[in-house]
C-alpha cells in the first residue's frame, strides 16, 4: 500500500511562489508515474502536471510556463514549484502516484490572494 504525504501549501501573495512536496512510502515510487491535481471550490479536480517514471512531463495549459514538476527518486519525493502565482491558482492540490491503481495524498490549501 502506497502513502502519499503532500506538505508546503499556504498563502502567498500574487506573484509569489511556493514549493509543494509530496513524499511516498513503499519500493514502487521509482518506476511510477506521478503527478499533481487540484480542486478549486465550486469546480472539478483538474490535472495540474504529471511526470512519468521515464522523466517525460506534460502540463495544463493554466501551469505551462509557471509551474516545473519534479522528482527525487532516492527521497522518494515529487515536488511542484508554482511561481508567478494568481488567485486563480487557489485551490487544494493533490499528489497522484499511479502504478498498476492510483494514489492521492490528502491534499494541501493553497491560497494566493493580496
Amino acid at each position: 500500500q502506497v502513502q502519499l504525504v503532500e506538505s508546503g501549501g499556504g498563502w502567498v501573495q500574487p506573484g509569489g511562489s511556493l514549493r509543494l512536496s509530496c513524499a511516498a512510502s513503499g519500493s514502487i515510487f521509482s518506476v511510477s508515474d506521478v503527478g499533481w491535481d487540484r480542486q478549486a471550490p465550486g469546480k472539478e479536480r483538474e490535472s495540474v502536471a504529471r511526470l512519468t517514471g521515464f522523466g517525460s512531463t506534460s502540463y495544463a495549459v493554466s501551469a505551462k510556463g509557471r509551474f516545473t514538476i519534479s522528482r527525487d527518486n532516492a527521497k522518494n519525493t515529487v515536488y511542484l514549484q508554482m511561481n508567478s502565482l494568481s488567485p486563480e491558482d487557489t485551490a487544494v492540490y493533490y499528489c497522484n502516484l499511479y502504478y498498476l491503481k492510483n494514489y492521492w495524498g490528502q491534499g494541501t490549501q493553497v491560497t494566493v490572494s493580496s
